[in-house]
């Protein structure tokens, strides 16, 4: 029997160790070895058979964007349970898996025991989505780090904000995607001027304070239903898209 997964290797630290005594460092000593943990994410329900498991790794192999959406399920179940652990630890500073950090993706199948294992019966490797982007796309990100770095830039409160919504909508964590949300947007609306080429999307901002302001309120008291998740899918979509025309306008 064989089930299809999704395999990524990240360089992640390992569990916490008792802190020893500071010793003196000998210059001429190399930097001690990153640890590298494998994660194996494995989809439940076996292939009908081995034929249909290699004509899904084709299919895998010759679409970029099957491979990417198979890639962002394998870090949407790795970054929920990341997220129960830091609120099961108290933990404010464990952070997520992006889709930068992986340092390998590969995706196959393989037989029971090879899955536990980590072996594959047959499988490929994935490029990093960044390896596809273009180059002057791939270095905007580089030059604004440099900047807030050097102290050039100081990113905005609403950037911050509008990032934890999204983070937390993708992850289904809705309450707390609306609450965030909210903050966000008032953040927004006070630290983006309103110019010719955002005028649009900012008014539209403006009217959706009401719902958005409501949807937060609802979600004290539990998940909002469908109809607030897809205005407030909008509304994030929304703040995104002027905070990026805000960015390329910079640049």
């Amino acid at each position: 029997m064989v089930g299809g997964l999704q395999g990524l290797a990240l360089g992640m630290r390992r569990g916490r160790r008792r802190r020893g005594r500071s010793q003196p460092s000998d210059p001429a000593t190399p930097a001690p070895e990153v640890p590298v943990t494998r994660l194996t994410v494995i989809r439940p329900g076996p292939f009908q058979s081995r034929d249909a498991a290699e004509s899904w790794v084709r299919e895998v192999a010759g679409s970029a964007e099957r491979s990417d959406e198979l890639v962002a399920e394998a870090l949407g179940v790795i970054n929920r349970a990341l997220h129960a652990h830091r609120v099961a630890t108290q933990d404010p500073h464990g952070g997520g898996v992006s889709s930068d950090a992986p340092l390998a993706r590969r995706i196959g199948f393989g037989t029971g025991d090879e899955l536990a294992d980590g072996r594959w019966s047959q499988a490929v490797d994935v490029p990093a989505p960044s390896a596809r982007r273009g180059r002057a796309e791939a270095l905007r990100p580089q030059e604004r780090l440099a900047a807030a770095l050097g102290g050039r830039e100081a990113p905005d409160a609403c950037e911050t904000l509008v990032l934890r919504a999204r983070a937390d909508l993708d992850a289904d964590r809705t309450r707390e995607a609306a609450l965030q949300l909210r903050v966000g947007l008032e953040a927004l609306l006070a630290e983006v001027n309103a110019d010719a080429e955002q005028a649009a999307d900012l008014s539209a901002l403006e009217e959706r304070r009401g719902m958005t302001g409501d949807a937060a309120n609802e979600a004290l008291r539990g998940p909002p239903p469908a109809r607030r998740l897809e205005e407030l899918t909008e509304t994030l979509r929304l703040c995104e898209r002027v905070l990026r025309r805000r960015r390329i306008l910079a640049s």
